[in-house]
Order: structure tokens, then C-alpha cells, then sequence
């Protein structure tokens, strides 16, 4: 099996797919690993590094494209029609990040051109799978930076200080969400010494708010049906988000800072602060908005901007797991490793077993067809019947 590792094409990324160790141990099972020259640099990998370990470094990334079977890629290049030339082609494996629910149109596109995708995205929320779980590796890294992007912009600090001068009052944290991206928020900004609190509208977060040292905000509302499947929480109807907003503002008022998780898999952001309750926050305080790119979570936020509204800085990050691109790749490339090791068969061959919920979840696209449900129900596709063969073997 020949597996590639391509040079990320969006400018502002600077992850790569797989880091030298994970190249090492695909070696091991018998794998050949293609490298795109330079892939991993600006994560701090060099060529060198990735020779070191066995694997080939392919300088045109046409070459590389050609001869490998598998794809691997942080982001899956894009395209904007079907009849769009791609770099991939009939019977290639491509796993990455693809935005398969908000850009369904994609998955349509690989299919037409032969292509086995598989979006780390889908990977499902079942125990086996969370060595997979790419989203909540880099929710990891998104909670722990908004925690410090927000410290270098606060015109207060997080710690208590008592100096000969003084004491200085610890900053106000407050996180709004308690998945995997506000729990390691909320522990960040506990461990830098600040008064911590959270919010989710799921009932069992509460006892994850205090296990990380934060204390958990309750609000007056009916919680019983705010869990979805896999543990994220449910989008909610308009009557309950405005009864939210109003106990929330109160809170709001006191804070230095609020860093916003609260995402919904393939749908708009829900809007957890209006510009009103902006301007009632105090002058100097700051909103992360980690929701920025499904429209964020505060009615104010710019995708990829810092703005500041009523005193209040409020930023939106744009790309803010590759801001840390070294441990971010570490993370990711683990994932993509065992990913690729539970489709392997002991030859090294990869396989797609349809009983199994990993690739029931996760396969976007194979031979010609738009196989995950949910796209297809996005694409206005009717229900597959699956006639497939339980295993397919391609290599």
C-alpha cells in the first residue's frame, strides 16, 4: 500500500496529515509513505526527519499524487464544479478534513470521479473510535489557545497578585459550552488563576465543568431534550435561545473574559449573545468566538477578524488549531494512523467493512456513489440500498 502525505494548498495552514512517527509506524506494517517536499516544515518537520523513518520525499506533488493509493490530507482540496479538474484520481483513497456537512456538493464531486473519501469530521462518538476522533483533538487545541489569545488581548491578568503595591483581583472567565474545546478552556484558564465559570445546556455537563475546577453556571430553563446523539447538544427551538439570552446577560456583565464553543454538526452557529448583551458587558472585555466559522456564537462576530463593539474586543479566529501546527499535527497524525491501521487488513491492504459503525460513519464517498446517509438526505439523494459486498478489497 502506498500511502502519500501532500503539502497542505490553503495558504494559512500550516499542519501536515501525519508527522514522522506515524510515517514510521505505517513502515513498520509494510506501507510505503510518500512525503511532499517540505509538507511538514512549517509544522517543524523537516525532509530529513521524515527520511529518517523510511519514507520517500517526492519533490512534485503531481508525481506524488499519481503514484499513491491513499491520500492523506489536513484539509481535502477542494473543488468548485464537477467538472472541475482534480488532483485525484479513479479508485484513490483520500482522508482529511472536508466539511462534508457544509459543503455537501463535495462529496458529490468525489464520487463522480471514482474516489474513496473519508472525512474525519463523521469519525463517530463510540469508545473504540476516540483514538480517531479528530474533532475533539482539535478542540483540544482550539480551547487551550483561545484561553491564551484571549490573555494577550485582556487589559487585566488571569492570577490573583498581592504585591508591595497592591493586590490585583483575579480576571473573570467565563466559557460557553462545555465540549471537549470549553472543558480544556476552562482548565487553561483555571490553571493561569482565573475566577472560572461555564455554561452548557447539556445537564450532564455540569459534573465535567467541575471536574476541570470551574463552576457551573445554571440557568431557569427546561434542559431534559438538549442532548443529541454522540453527545453534542441539540440545536434549540428560538423561544428557548431568547429565554437564554435574558438569564445570560446578567452573567455576562460581570466577566473579563468569554471564549464561545457552541457548535452545531452542519448547521448555523446558534446565537448565544446579542449585540445588546455586548453592550451591557464591561468596558475592556473580551469574546473568543471559537463558532466564528459556522457565524458565531455572538451576533457581532467577523469570521478571521478581531472588532471591538460597545469597548468589547471580540475575535474571531480563523484556523486557530494550526495556530499551534507542531502538537495540532501530532494529534491529527495519530488519528489519521489509526484510522488507517482499523481499515488495514494484516497484509496491509485496506478494506471497508460496511457492518462496521467507523465506516458506516465516516466513508463520504465510494465507487461512483454518495454512501453516507446524512449527504445523501443534504444532496436530496434517495436512501442507498446497500448491495455492496461486505468487504472491499482495493489493494
Amino acid at each position: 500500500m502506498i500511502i502519500g502525505i501532500t503539502k497542505e494548498a490553503q495558504a494559512n495552514e500550516k499542519r501536515v496529515a501525519m508527522v514522522p512517527k506515524n510515517a514510521a509506524v505505517l513502515i513498520a506494517k509494510g506501507c510505503q509513505v510518500l512525503v511532499e517536499s517540505d509538507a511538514g516544515v512549517k509544522a517543524g518537520y523537516t525532509d530529513e526527519d521524515y527520511r529518517t523513518v523510511g519514507a520517500e520525499i517526492v519533490d512534485c506533488r503531481q508525481t506524488l499524487l499519481t503514484r499513491a493509493e491513499v491520500i492523506t490530507q489536513v484539509n481535502v482540496t477542494r473543488t468548485k464544479t464537477a467538472d472541475e479538474a482534480n488532483e485525484f484520481h479513479t479508485n484513490q483513497w483520500v482522508i482529511g478534513l472536508m466539511d462534508p456537512l457544509g459543503e455537501p456538493e463535495q462529496a458529490e464531486f468525489l464520487a463522480k470521479q471514482g474516489i474513496t473519501s473519508l472525512a474525519m469530521e463523521l469519525i463517530p462518538r463510540i469508545s473504540r473510535a476516540q483514538s480517531m476522533d479528530a474533532l475533539s483533538s482539535m478542540a483540544t487545541i482550539a480551547g487551550y489557545k483561545a484561553v491564551l489569545m484571549a490573555a494577550s488581548i485582556c487589559p487585566r491578568i488571569y492570577p490573583m497578585l498581592m504585591t508591595a503595591a497592591g493586590t490585583l483581583n483575579p480576571a473573570r472567565v467565563f466559557i460557553m459550552g462545555a465540549g471537549v474545546a470549553g472543558l480544556q478552556a476552562a482548565a487553561t484558564a483555571k490553571r493561569l488563576g482565573g475566577v472560572v465559570e461555564a455554561y452548557d445546556v447539556r445537564p450532564a455537563a455540569r459534573d465535567q465543568i467541575i471536574s476541570v475546577g470551574a463552576k457551573a453556571i445554571e440557568l431557569a430553563l427546561d434542559t431534559g431534550t438538549a442532548e443529541g446523539q454522540g453527545g453534542y447538544a441539540k440545536a434549540q427551538g428560538e423561544e428557548f435561545l431568547t429565554r437564554q439570552r435574558e438569564l445570560m446577560t446578567e452573567v455576562l456583565a460581570e466577566q473579563d473574559v468569554v471564549i464561545t464553543t457552541a457548535a452545531i454538526p452542519g448547521a448555523k452557529s446558534p446565537v448565544l449573545i446579542t449585540a445588546e448583551m455586548v453592550s451591557r458587558m464591561k468596558r475592556g472585555a473580551v469574546i473568543i468566538d471559537l463558532a466564528s466559522e459556522r457565524g458565531g456564537n455572538c451576533e457581532l462576530t467577523k469570521h478571521g477578524q478581531a472588532i471591538e463593539a460597545h469597548g468589547v474586543t471580540i475575535v474571531g479566529p480563523d484556523n486557530i488549531a494550526g495556530s499551534i501546527p507542531h502538537h495540532a499535527s501530532q494529534l491529527y497524525g495519530k488519528n489519521i494512523e489509526n484510522l488507517l491501521l482499523q481499515l488495514m487488513t494484516d497484509s496491509g491492504d485496506m478494506v471497508l467493512d460496511f457492518e462496521d459503525e467507523i465506516v458506516q460513519g465516516t466513508l463520504v464517498s465510494h465507487q461512483g456513489t454518495v454512501y453516507h446517509p446524512r449527504l445523501r438526505s443534504l444532496l436530496g439523494l434517495a436512501e442507498l440500498i446497500n448491495e455492496q459486498e461486505q468487504m472491499t478489497e482495493v489493494a
